[in-house]
């Protein structure tokens, strides 16, 4: 093994070996474990969420493929209708090209042409990860297999009356021209204002006063609105009022929506651009008044006078012409949530449209009973709760986007615009007795993205054939996804899967929080807080980073902010951590449910974890390779109290983890494998094997005994960590591996550690934990009273009982060795205590003698120098903390940090003030 751990050499060789070897195609076996990748954008690069969500899953098919499951992690990735035609459109205007210039068929080829060129990027960051995934079945959302499930879904859908074309309010991006989803809408708080109108009663007897937020919409307001139960309006219930600039009278109405208590509690209803007002006036059989075009322009249905205006020069003049007749009340600011299209940044205009819908009501009934029921269970539980929420109130979901990329719908239309669903224009003829001679066009509109996904867990498995693949792996075994997309995708891939294959997609539903910043603030571009997983695993430079994150900003302002944060948070940019420590720093946030804040110190230290296992090894190799380490079986092995005790260790740790899988506690799992490698295995028993290895007088049995404690316990462990750090413990174990006796190829394929049903030594566990208690109970008197760690001391004993005794008879060696202890002996009963540092194990209370061994006046007066230094550091700290400008003006973290360190400076002055103490008293 080389002298230091360089993940750079080794992860891509490995992953290349892996993938060209086939390690991750299913290897067979009695029970099948299986995930579908949730498919990430073809136009899509690794973000931290990404890096998180691939890890936990990689985890966990590495844990079941290990554990002799047949085991597929299915790998795609999704055509991402809307952001991949902008990412072409936006090619193509570089050129002074629109893609109506090309036409419909030459844009999608280029589409095609774009894919193919350069939409592998997220699928080579996924190898870079060390994800698993089955590349020989690497599937397109609209690849020709999955595009023919697509089709034969919508056809049966419309054939039971599942799907239907409707007039209805839609999320309208006026820019892309186009429905978009809930999810594709970014809603923040913006400021803005509250106009306050008058419309005059029919009649001319006084007015109602409405507020809005969006004046351009009167012109197609249909009523105005008040609570039935209201005394101010009750008796105006029924009337008309005048509405201003349009030359129409609207009813007076009443609905329980109304709330009395906001503004005048009299509210304008516009059903055609309101998502709450299209509700009330589908109760009230209001007409519907769209005034918009599809570029959110006035249209002919309004006035004259408005016609053409865009949706905000509309505004400024329906404020005037109001303000001009008098009818404008009062202007208010006004903090209030914009919705804006995610891609293209404009403001949403609810529109009324036609548009496909799948009837989602009438599918939503078996996919709330398969969660009631626990044929679907969440983790955490907690979730199932906004599941049921969001499938109780579930609406029709608008199907069809505006778009050219994505599976176009297989409708027809002829002259009259009667429609008809088929597989194609022949099928559509031929079913429908339709000649030749009558003309048809198909529908111009493609499936939303959600429609294909909505299908991935079977039709990535072959459906609508009945093939091998979908008889074994479906359902899946779990799916991994995070909370924001529990409707978009989950709700919506129950349904279709319930309803095409009488089963659930998965058993499983695991469900993880949001990757944040070290201070809990989500990660993005505009704050200049993103982190590129592979910058971790690679590191950047201060000036590559720097322009990574500034890069394509038009605001000079924000984008020297980031400059300077960016400057200000990495002066050297980012080290290489490597794969392992990347992963490993996931699972250790990895906590159910939670948000998780990434502290690229957490990383720091993950990266030191590898290098421990490193240098464990190049010890263990060294003590071991040419050597006897007892894996014949004929050769007699002895083993040592601290053999006995690792070995329990190790199981007690094989016990902790694979719970802790099965429960998706993956913070749990890191912590019991950290704790044991770092603490048990490295710092107390590659100690404790020193006595016995370098003892020209210990048997060969027994140094044979600790030879093949170590392999066997390194072996074990390095297939424990695997499924959490693949490439570190490959190129170990391709060492270790053979030398403890296993063959085969890659560690990937050998079996995961199981636990034997006694293989907790409880009285191994008892006696290494007093021996340990003996030792940091020295080396604390030795920091405590500055002794130097080299320095051979004479400790004495008292107060122990019967086992005491026999466990300092039987660990003498031990103790010495790792003590640095020259005599050891019991103080006799009635024997005077010498002048002593004491500490305590149990009822045993050690003493070291101080004669001779400290200068008590020096080291009096190096406490009183530390003592001084501390407290006039502690006062300044206190001074900062108790200056209310500092406090109210710096940023919470650089607060909470020098609270901290008022804390460790406390402390570490009691610490002292301690020690002064105890010495005085000698």
């Amino acid at each position: 093994m080389e002298k230091t751990f360089q993940p750079a050499d080794i992860e891509a060789r490995w992953y290349q070996e892996w993938e060209t070897k086939g390690y991750f195609a299913p290897q067979g076996g009695e029970r099948a474990y299986s995930i579908m990748i949730p498919p990430p954008n073809v136009t899509g690069s690794l973000h931290m969420g990404h890096g998180f969500q691939e890890a936990i899953m990689d985890a966990l098919i590495r844990y079941h493929r290990m554990c002799g499951y047949n085991t597929l992690w299915q790998v795609g990735t999704d055509h991402a209708g809307i952001a991949t035609q902008m990412v072409v459109e936006r090619q193509l205007e570089a050129q002074g090209i629109s893609r109506h210039d090309l036409g419909r068929d030459k844009f999608v080829e280029k589409v095609w042409e774009w894919k193919e060129e350069s939409g592998g990027t997220i699928t080579r960051q996924l190898r870079r990860l060390g994800s698993s995934l089955d590349w020989s079945r690497e599937r397109f959302t609209m690849d020709p297999g999955l595009s023919a499930a697509v089709q034969e879904v919508f056809i049966r859908l419309y054939r039971e009356g599942l799907i239907y074309r409707g007039k209805r309010l839609v999320n309208w991006d006026p820019v892309l021209h186009t429905a978009i989803s809930d999810l594709e809408v970014v809603s923040e708080e913006e400021q803005g204002h509250l106009w306050h109108f008058r419309y005059p009663l029919a009649g001319g007897e006084g007015h109602l006063t409405v507020a809005t937020t969006r004046p351009e919409t009167m012109l197609g307001d249909t009523a105005v609105a008040v609570h039935p139960e209201d005394e101010r309006y009750r008796h105006l219930i029924g009337r008309m009022v005048e509405l201003p600039l349009t030359g129409r009278e609207i009813p007076v109405i009443a609905d329980d929506y109304v709330d009395r208590e906001f503004g005048t509690g009299v509210v304008k209803i516009t059903p055609a651009h309101d998502f709450n007002d299209y509700e009330m006036g589908r109760r009230h059989g209001l007409p519907m008044i769209n005034i918009f075009t599809d570029d959110a322009a006035v249209n002919d249905a309004a006035p004259e006078a408005y016609r053409g205006l865009d949706r905000f020069e509309a505004r400024l003049r329906v404020v005037a012409d109001m303000d001009r007749q008098g009818l404008l009340e009062k202007v208010e600011d006004h903090t209030l949530r914009v919705p804006r299209g995610d891609r293209s940044g404009v403001v949403i205009e609810p529109y009324l449209t036609d548009q496909w819908y799948v009837d989602a009501r009438k599918m939503a009934g078996p996919a709330i009973s398969a969660v009631e029921n626990g044929d679907i269970q969440f983790v955490p539980k907690q979730w199932e709760n906004t599941y049921f929420a969001w499938m109780r109130d579930i609406q029709d979901w608008c199907i069809s986007r505006q778009l050219w990329w994505g599976h176009r719908i297989p409708a027809w239309y002829d002259e009259a615009g009667n429609f008809y669903v088929g597989a194609s224009e022949a099928r559509v003829r031929a079913d429908n007795n339709l000649a030749e001679s009558v003309a048809l066009r198909q529908d111009e509109d493609v499936l939303d993205t959600w429609f294909s996904s909505a299908l991935w867990t079977f039709s990535t498995l072959g459906w609508p054939e009945e093939t091998p693949e979908l008889a074994t792996f479906h359902p899946s075994s779990v799916l991994v996804t995070g909370f924001d997309i529990i409707f978009f995708w989950v709700a919506r891939m129950i349904m279709m899967t319930l309803h095409f294959r009488k089963e659930v997609p998965f058993h499983t539903v695991y469900v993880h929080g949001l990757v944040r910043d070290a201070e809990g603030q989500k990660m993005s571009k505009s704050k200049g807080n993103v982190i590129d997983p592979i910058d971790l695993i690679d590191g950047i430079d201060l000036e590559s980073l720097v322009s990574k994150r500034t890069a394509g900003m038009m605001q000079p302002q924000l984008a020297a902010k980031i400059d300077k944060a960016t400057r200000r948070q990495f002066p050297d940019g980012i080290a290489p951590y490597g794969t392992d420590a990347l992963r490993f720093t996931y699972y250790s946030l990895a906590s159910t449910g939670r948000d998780i804040k990434f502290d690229i110190g957490r990383i720091e230290g993950f990266r030191n974890f590898c290098n421990k296992i490193w240098n464990a090894a190049r010890y263990v190799l060294m003590n071991c390779e040419n050597q006897d380490c007892g894996t014949s079986d004929d050769a007699a092995v002895e083993l040592s109290l601290a053999d006995r005790w690792i070995s329990s260790k190790l199981n007690e740790t094989t016990l902790a983890v694979s719970r802790a899988v099965t429960n998706y506690r993956f913070d749990l799992a890191s912590q019991a494998l950290y704790e044991f490698v770092w603490n048990e295995y490295c710092d107390w028993y590659l100690e404790l094997s020193k006595p016995v290895l370098w003892d020209d007088n210990a048997s060969a049995a027994a140094k044979r005994g600790t030879r093949h404690t170590l392999l066997q316990v390194l072996e074990a462990t390095l297939r424990l960590l695997h499924p959490f750090m693949p490439f570190i413990t490959e190129e170990i174990w391709q060492t270790v591996g053979p030398l403890a006796g296993k063959s085969g190829p890659t560690i990937m394929l050998q079996p995961y550690p199981q636990a034997p049903d006694k293989g907790v030594d409880s009285v191994a566990n008892a006696d290494i934990e007093w021996l340990k208690g003996v030792i940091v109970g020295i080396r604390n008197i030795r920091g405590e009273m500055n002794i130097p760690p080299g320095k051979e001391l004479t400790i004495l004993l008292r107060n122990g009982d019967q086992r005491d005794r026999e466990r300092l008879e039987e660990n003498a060696p031990f103790l010495k060795k790792l003590a640095k202890l020259s005599v050891i002996s019991w103080l006799a009963e009635g024997e005077e205590k010498p002048v002593a540092a004491t500490a305590l194990v149990g009822e045993l209370e050690i003493l070291v003698p101080m004669a001779g061994l400290i200068d008590k006046d020096a080291e009096l007066l190096r406490l009183a120098r530390e003592i001084d230094k501390l407290e006039k550091d502690l006062s300044r700290i206190k001074g900062k903390l108790s200056n209310a400008s500092f406090v109210d003006k710096a940023p919470a973290a650089v607060v909470a940090k020098e609270q901290e360190k008022m804390q460790a400076q406390q402390q570490a002055l009691e610490t002292l003030q301690e020690q002064e103490r105890q010495l005085r008293q000698m």
